[in-house]
């Protein structure tokens, strides 16, 4: 079983990630015009002489600077996590994605390429084909990421609107993504049933992510059979309010995380 945790930027917390039991730690750069970060390049690098792996989330997908950011950090995982569930009608999107984890296979054959696969909220995933969406990437990605969307594109209607509908193209739901255009720290559980369906039709290994905390990783593992699991926001430290504080970690969190998911063996 992988644990996978995110938002480790600094060597220290990698540290204690992997004295907790961790296997991919991850990082993310939030900016292409900010791209380079000495402490998160050292985080990487100290993870590359301990038996973790490293992941790294690019929040942008300029072929260019990807591969600069790939160069520089050299992470054994890339992770890219477009809100794929919008651009299924625009090909020329959809071909440019492909051809960018083309060429960084091509340019960077040793690290692997984890794709994350939309999933939208229990009751509505049937609304975002994320099994298509996995059919179409599957080829060119070495994991599927399963994570929450909480925004579900308007199916287009026909005839005309009868009182009462939505228009076409708005949203079933009145949430946004966190990060606009970007699946992912949600703290929302996506629909297992679909996360289930994935994991049973894809060839390649599925992480389980999306509102996975201490208290329900054991049941996911369980009903889903994933071949790892990840948290963020649920294993992050919160503040006064209780809201979850980004990029620091509760120790004690990551710990019942990883004994949780450890109890339960495959």
């Amino acid at each position: 079983m992988i644990i996978q945790i995110y938002e480790i930027q600094t060597r220290e917390e990698a540290r204690s990630m992997i004295e907790l039991g961790v296997d991919h730690i991850g990082s993310v750069i939030l900016s292409k015009d900010d791209w380079k970060s000495a402490t998160i390049k050292d985080s990487i690098e100290y993870v590359a002489d301990n038996p973790a792996k490293s992941s790294l989330i690019p929040l942008y997908n300029h072929a260019d600077t990807i591969f600069y950011t790939l160069e520089y950090y050299k992470p054994d995982i890339v992770h890219f996590c477009e809100d794929l569930s919008t651009l299924l009608s625009t090909q020329e999107e959809i071909d440019r994605l492909m051809d960018l984890q083309k060429q960084v296979k091509k340019r960077f054959p040793q690290i692997a390429i984890m794709r994350s696969i939309p999933i939208a909220l229990p009751g509505l995933s049937n609304e975002v084909n994320s099994i298509e969406i996995a059919r179409i990437f599957e080829p060119v990605s070495d994991f599927f990421l399963t994570d929450t969307l909480l925004t579900v594109p308007e199916k287009k209607k026909t005839g005309e609107k009868k009182a009462g509908e939505e228009k076409t193209g708005e949203k079933k739901t009145d949430l946004q993504q966190p990060v606009s255009g970007f699946v992912g720290i949600t703290g929302q559980i996506c629909d297992w049933d679909m996360a289930k369906k994935l994991v049973e039709t894809t060839q390649i290994p599925v992480i389980l992510a999306g509102g996975l905390s201490p208290e329900n990783v054991f049941q996911g593992i369980e009903k889903i059979g994933p071949a790892g699991v990840d948290s963020c926001t649920a294993t992050n430290a919160v503040d006064k309010h209780g809201k979850p504080i980004r990029f620091k970690k509760d120790l004690k969190k990551v710990k019942s995380f990883v004994n949780a998911a450890r109890s339960l063996d495959f």
